[in-house]
């Protein structure tokens, strides 16, 4: 016989009716977004201005300690900054971690296997959780900062500095100076342990040596002093050695201090270069991701660089993603926005995810598994993404189409025809030739009917295309919908539909400008 189901509690059906919440969990997460995700284009505005508020409140602290400062800078410098900061801190610790998704998880394994909720031990877990980061080094700081600035606490007056200690959260480049520093931690903690056992070892000698013989030396934090100092090639020389065994031990000690000097420099001189690449990339990512559309190109080949002849000329707003360094590199020296990463991988797709862009993604890599894999990755991403794929035989379009490919482009077989008519229709081939290489004896053109177009409202033959000297091939409505080949002249124009035109580049021109039509691409 099964279990009945126990009705939950308040306090359970609250945080069931939060998670629950469309309203909860769309401010939560812009508020994640806001504060949390450096691809935000919100939130470089947001550090600018806690990064003014730490500046100017503690240049503020350090003038009144020989001056008075009027009233309204020390109501700035103590309630404003700091009840700016205070609301950032709850911020950060509502959304450290979720309460309601715990609870519901547990509701509904509960449910699933029928049994009693264990809700109390999860909630308590997740109340504990969210207490634990008070602790975190980050709310400390970012309560020292707060508390500080109050005259009734005088005495936290000295920590004052963690204002300053709060950039490292919203200055970027110290941030990714410390993430250099964790990135090689390794290496400079051994480094750490090597210099202290060194400087250890040293001391002790010297102490040995000339622990009675050398006026300066009267205590072994002396020889540890004289030690560290020479180590670090510093050499105050407040303690020299007056034996031979101490200037044996000084040779030893300062080849040694040497060497992991030179240790210590290549380890950040490496570690630095390759975060720079990284930062480099990352504010290539940004820039194209802020653009209203862009495309990413998944690989520089031989069809890639022939469509960028072209497309470079219309519009700067692509990235070009590519494996192969080498690749990478070429097309940085074409003069490309390139990045040198796996394309077919779902993460490397959604960096450049922007839920306000028209994104399309062109798959031209010379594998048809890769283009498979980031036509698969590209819609798992968004179902909004644009997938144009290149394929390289027709018996994979169905493939493609089943990966989620909205276009599928077959370059062999469009070389092979037109190779075909170069030789059989030659003067056919020209013609073509001219359209698809936008020479000025034959352009062909997509018009978009926007709102404010003067062709909004009238027929195919009011327009008079032949007046203009412009062939009129048919048009689609929307970019979804289905292309009708030279409809009939008494079809009415409408917003969003899409023509083409074919024509001298000059009368095209010409036809736009009077028919208040902006470019389209």
């Amino acid at each position: 016989m099964a279990k009945k189901e126990t009705k939950p509690g308040f306090i359970v059906s609250f945080f069931l009716y939060l998670a629950n919440s469309k309203k909860y969990n769309n401010f939560k997460n812009e508020a994640r977004e806001l504060l949390h995700n450096p691809l935000n284009r919100y939130k470089r505005y947001i550090d600018y201005i806690l990064i003014f508020l730490i500046v100017t409140s503690v240049a503020i602290f350090i003038y009144e300690v020989d001056y008075k400062v009027p009233d309204w800078l020390e109501f700035y410098a103590v309630y404003i900054t700091s009840g700016i900061f205070a609301i950032e801190y709850l911020f950060n610790f509502w959304l450290y971690n979720d309460i309601r998704k715990e609870v519901e998880r547990e509701y509904n394994d509960s449910v699933l296997v029928g049994r009693k909720g264990k809700f109390a031990k999860v909630i308590f877990g997740a109340v504990f959780k969210k207490i634990s980061y008070i602790f975190t080094p980050v709310a400390i700081i970012d309560f020292l900062a707060i508390v500080s600035a109050y005259k009734t606490l005088r005495v936290l007056k000295i920590f004052v500095m963690f204002r300053f200690l709060k950039l490292l959260k919203h200055a970027r480049s110290i941030h990714n100076f410390l993430e250099v520093l964790s990135d090689r931690k390794f290496e400079l903690i051994t480094l750490l342990i090597l210099l202290i056992f060194v400087v250890f070892v040293g001391g002790i000698s010297m102490y040995i040596a000339e622990g009675n013989k050398n006026d300066n030396i009267n205590d072994l934090f002396d020889a540890l002093y004289w030690s560290f100092i020479t180590i670090t090639t510093v050499g105050y020389g407040d303690i020299s050695p007056v034996t031979t065994p101490g200037k044996i031990i000084s040779f030893v000690i300062i080849i040694l201090g040497i060497v992991m000097i030179s240790f210590a420099t290549s380890v950040l001189v490496s570690a630095f270069s390759e975060k720079l690449n990284e930062l480099k990339e990352e504010r290539i990512a940004e820039h194209i991701s802020e653009n209203n559309s862009f495309l990413i190109i998944c690989g520089y080949g031989q069809i890639a660089r022939i469509f960028l002849q072209q497309y470079a000329k219309i519009s700067n707003k692509y990235i070009i993603l590519d494996v192969d360094k080498n690749r990478v590199a070429q097309a940085i020296n074409d003069g490309h926005n390139a990045i040198a990463d796996d394309p077919s991988r779902f993460v490397v797709l959604n960096r450049f995810y922007n839920k306000n862009s028209k994104i399309t993604v062109l798959a031209l890599t010379g594998s048809d598994v890769e283009n498979i894999y980031i036509s698969l990755n590209a819609k798992a991403v968004s179902k909004d993404i644009e997938v144009i794929a290149r394929a390289s035989s027709h018996k994979l379009y169905n493939k493609y189409m089943r990966a989620g490919a909205d276009r599928i482009i077959l370059p062999n077989e469009i070389a092979s025809s037109m190779m075909v008519a170069s030789i059989v229709r030659p003067v056919m081939y020209k013609a073509i030739n001219a359209i698809l290489n936008y020479k000025d004896v034959a352009n062909m053109s997509e018009i978009f009917v926007s709102r404010n177009c003067k062709i909004i409202g009238k027929s195919i033959e009011e327009v008079g295309f032949a007046q203009y000297k412009i062939v009129f091939f048919g048009l689609q409505n929307g970019i979804n919908g289905e292309f009708k080949f030279c409809p009939k002249k008494d079809y009415v124009l409408k917003e969003n539909d899409i023509l083409v035109i074919l024509g001298h580049k000059m009368s095209i021109k010409y036809f736009k400008s009077i028919n208040n039509i902006g470019s389209y691409i």
